[in-house]
């Protein structure tokens, strides 16, 4: 017993190569409608973020210690 895939499947192969495209528009614009958008973020949201690790220390000399580390 064949699959109802492969059935669909070689319908499709005797279809025109126009109407495999456009039958191929229809299914992209099909699945784009029913795939959950996903919110897109911006690099402003991190703003701030982990910002209390850096609490009480002093940015400079944290630079120069990290600078004076890859010297060995």
């Amino acid at each position: 017993m064949r699959s109802t895939y492969q059935d669909i499947r070689r319908q499709i192969e005797n279809l025109t190569p126009d109407e495999q495209l456009r039958l191929l528009e229809e299914l992209a614009s099909m699945t784009r409608c029913r795939i959950p958008v996903k919110p897109r973020y911006s690099m402003m949201d991190l703003e701030g973020l982990g910002k209390e690790i850096w609490e009480g220390l002093d940015a400079q000399e944290y630079v120069n210690q990290e600078r004076a580390s890859w010297n060995g």
